[in-house]
Order: C-alpha cells, then structure tokens, then sequence
C-alpha cells in the first residue's frame, strides 16, 4: 500500500544571528541556576584558585557558593550593616569588604576568621581591593577619599582626596602595587601613586557617574563604565582615550574580564550582557536575561558566569561537559533467528539475514483526517490554540490544501456559529501578512459564500468578526492606495533628474484652473 502524502507545510525562515566561534564558545554555557538571596546582589567576584568559589556580597553578609554544586560553601556574617564590594586576593586566601558602618573588613578564606578592620573612613565603603604585592589594601569611601592600608599593622599608609562626590569604582594596578585608579560620582576618574604627594597623577572625564573601572592584565591600560557608555584608557600616555563604546540602552552597572583578559563582559540595567573583543572592542556575543543586572563574575578558565540581580536573584550558568563522545555510542541491537520453538541468538559465523523492521513515519491529526476525507475534523485540528499561535503556516497550507481538493466548503458550510468563530480570528489575524495574504483572500471569499444566506442567524461575535475583516481589508486598500502615489511622486521626480537642461528642458508645468483642480481618484484593479 502507497503512503500517504503528508500536507506540504512551507516552512518560512526567520533572520537568525550569525553563527561564530564565540557564539558557539558562550552558548556552551548550560541552562542556568536560580538562587535566592535576601537583598540586592550588590558585587560578586570569583576566587583566582580552584575549585572557584564564587564571592557573594549581599545585605549583611558574604557567601562564597560552590559553583558545581550551587550551594553556599561559607558565610561571612561578622557585619552589623550593609556588605559591599567583597574581594579575593590574587592567591584565594584572603577576602577584604567594605560595610555601611564606614569600615573595611579583612578575612580568611578557610576559617572564617576575622582578621583586621581598617577603621578611619567616615562614610560608607563600597569598594575595596587589593594591592598586586598582597600587602597592602585600597579602599574607596562615600566620604569622598580614597586610602591604602598596610595589611600587617593595620594603619593607614595613604589618603588621596581630590574628588568631590562618592567614590563607587576602584582597582589597583596589576603590575604596580603603588598604582590606583578610583571612579567617582562626580564623572572624574583618577590615577593615584602613593609615592607621590596627595594629587592624582591625571584625571579624566568619563562623562557620567562612574559605576566601574578595571585595568587590562598588562598594566597599562584600564576601562570604565558608567552611564551607558564603556570608555577605555591609555594610562601611559597620560590617560589618553582610546576608545569609546555604547551598546547598552541603560546604565551599565558592572565589567569583568574574560577568556584571559581576551575578552570584556559588561552588564546593565536594560537586562542584557554583552561580549566584546578586548582587540577591536567590537561585540562578538550578547547574553539576555529576564531582570536588570547589578554584579557579574566568571571564573578564569570561564566555566561559570554568575550574575546578581536587582531583586536578589543570582543566575549561576556552568559550561557543559562535551557528551558528543557518549552521544556516539548506539545501543546495539540483538538480532535472533527462529530454530523450531524458540528464538535463539544468531553465532558469530551464521549466514542467517535479518530482516529490519518497517518503521512507519508518523502522521499529523490532521493528515490523518485528510487521508479518511474528513474536511470539517482536519481543519478543526489546524484550527488548536497552539498551532496558529506557533506554527500558522500549517493552518494556511492545509487550507490551500482543501482549495485545491474543493473541500473547503464542504467543511465550513455545516459549522456553526461556535466552531466559526477560530476560522474568523485566523483570518482576521493573518489576512495582512504577505506571506498568507493569497490564500486567506479566497479562504475569506469562501466563507462569505457559505455565510451569505444566514447573515442574520449569525452571532454577534461573527458578525464584529466580520466587521473588523472588512475594516482590515479597507486600511490596506487604502496604504496601498497611499504607496502607490508616494511611487508615483518618486518615479516623476527621478525622470525629472535625468532630463538634460541644456539639449532637453524640461516641459513646462501645465497651468490648472479651480474648476478643474479637483484630483482624479486612483483606481487599483486587483485580478
């Protein structure tokens, strides 16, 4: 028996991105993990050393969450107010954070400890970090100044206060322990040498309140981030500006370095993460997510990516292993052979063939109502919520179908107004896509046909429905109208410019009286 020709469903392709290699590198990141936290996720940070603990600052305490399993590995809670801005230092041992309480807080990894409190500041502390010789610490204070403590004797050895508004952003040098950069409120961004007096060594103008600043591994150049623009630096020519770079819509709140310093992560308010080429600044990646960003971190050998939320949810993504090798591996069929009452499996050196078994292909509903004739039943079945919102073009291609086979009346006339009602909204919804236009004009043509002899039997609900198709249908007969004038304008004005004024001038612009400056009607035929 010949199988049954399936309906042919033309299946319209939509615009996707391109395809890269960093495109395929950051969607090996797996279905992310929601955690909960109690608050805003104010920073995160990744420890430098495995297994990558990750650093959650968040209301009065810092957790560091175990990024395979997802769960809190430890809680450092010796704060009374607010926890800001929790550091790793470059060996994963020690971990600084600032507090509301004006003072920064130094602890140990593996026990929990409290070690110092750098006291001094008079406002609160929303950045710390540490120095590239892991002796000394750098904080950054609403009090307007910026201070380097020593770790050892916990005093202060530095303090810098030439800005003029809160100090949001800092980092200290990778390659010069005495080198800082602060970002501050005031849209100024400044260097700092502690072996210099208390003036920076330059400023810059970044252009809006300045939410984050990183340096680059060498050294020698660092970014910042504020409002929606991320700006970068050449911090040995004096803070010379290299380059400037906009592709957030909101304010972006948080940077972080990737891939080796290859590449820079940046999100924002307007929930996306973009991924840029630290070479060209250019974005090979975006990352969208369903609430407004303030914190993200990956780990250094980019396995994990968290990002903390405005309404304390964390999103833990992990890179997933390569199952292409176990996917490889098919599971092997045992074939048996018939030996008198029972099956048997074949010998290694049988001669005996086996005869694969028919795998028939699936049928849809709707092919399978077709193959028994039943119009009415196949166009109920294409007629489902869910197949005109996700796949409307089976809808329309079933319904060229029973045109072609002259069915289509045949499944409509009999319908009554409740069963009506889908074939109306289907219409109505998708006569104006120019994909359908063809086959809903003569789909609409029939089912005026079918309805004509009891328009007045038929519901309100039909009866709006028509209404609103012939509304439709008149707003297109009138855009087109619209077009077909704007093209018309178009093409006089292009002949116009290729008339040569010299050997031919253009005709004279014929006069028109008020009796006869009435304008003509354009009549469109449609065949």
């Amino acid at each position: 028996m010949s199988i049954f020709k399936k309906t042919n469903s033309k299946i319209y392709a939509k615009p996707t991105q391109k395809v890269t290699a960093d495109t395929a590198y950051w969607k090996q990141l797996g279905v992310p993990t929601i955690l909960k936290e109690f608050g805003p996720i104010d920073y995160i940070d990744f420890s430098p050393v495995e297994p990558h603990y990750f650093a959650v600052t968040c209301s009065v305490r810092v957790q560091l969450y175990n990024p395979i399993t997802k769960l809190v590995h430890k809680t450092l809670s010796r704060f009374r107010e607010t926890a800001y801005g929790a550091r790793f230092r470059s060996d994963g041992l020690l971990i600084c954070a600032g507090d509301e309480e004006a003072n920064v807080k130094l602890f140990d990894v593996n026990t929990q400890s409290l070690l110092r409190v750098f006291k001094g500041h008079t406002g609160p502390v929303h950045r710390s970090c540490f120095t590239s010789d892991q002796y000394h610490l750098a904080s950054f204070s609403d009090d307007k100044t910026v201070r380097v403590w020593d770790i050892p004797t916990e005093k202060k050895v530095h303090e810098f206060t030439s800005h003029g508004d809160y100090i949001r952003a800092g980092a200290a040098s990778p390659v010069s322990p005495s080198t800082i950069v602060s970002g501050c409120y005031d849209n100024q961004i400044r260097m700092f040498d502690s072996r210099t007096s208390d003036g920076a060594v330059f400023t810059v103008d970044h252009g809006s309140p300045v939410e984050s600043v990183l340096f680059l591994p060498s050294g020698g150049v660092f970014i910042s981030a504020g409002g929606t623009e991320i700006r970068v630096w050449d911090a040995l020519a004096g803070g010379r500006l290299i380059a400037r770079v906009s592709q957030h819509h909101k304010s972006i709140t948080s940077i972080c370095l990737a891939s080796n310093g290859s590449r820079l992560l940046s999100a924002s308010l307007d929930r996306h993460v973009k991924i840029y080429d630290v070479s060209t600044y250019k974005v090979v990646h975006n990352i969208d997510h369903p609430n407004s960003i303030l914190s993200l971190g990956v780990s250094a050998n980019d396995e994990t990516l968290a990002l903390g939320t405005v309404d304390g949810l964390i999103s833990v993504s992990r890179r997933e292993e390569d199952k292409s090798t176990t996917n490889a591996k098919k599971k092997k069929a045992v074939e048996y052979k018939y030996m008198g009452d029972k099956y048997t499996p074949p010998a290694a050196s049988s001669v005996d063939s086996t005869v694969p078994l028919e795998h028939k292909p699936a049928m849809s509903k709707h092919d399978a109502c077709l193959r028994k004739f039943q119009y009415s039943k196949a166009l109920d079945c294409v007629l489902a919520t869910y197949v005109i919102n996700k796949v409307p073009n089976v809808t329309v291609a079933l319904l060229q179908e029973l045109i072609r086979r002259k069915g289509l009346q045949n499944a409509i006339i009999n319908r009554d107004d409740k069963s009506l009602v889908p074939l109306l909204k289907f219409v109505v919804r998708y006569i104006n896509d120019c994909r359908f236009t063809s086959v809903l004009i003569d789909v609409a043509n029939v089912v005026i046909d079918c309805c004509e002899d009891r328009l007045d039997e038929l519901s309100p609900e039909n009866l709006d429905l028509l209404r609103r198709l012939s509304r439709k249908l008149k707003e297109e007969e009138d855009l087109t109208l619209e077009l077909l004038r704007v093209s018309g304008g178009i093409r006089m004005l292009l002949a116009a410019s290729t008339v040569d004024s010299d050997k031919h001038p253009p005709p004279p612009v014929p006069t028109i009286s008020p009796s006869t400056n009435a304008q003509q009607p354009f009549i469109l035929n449609v065949s």
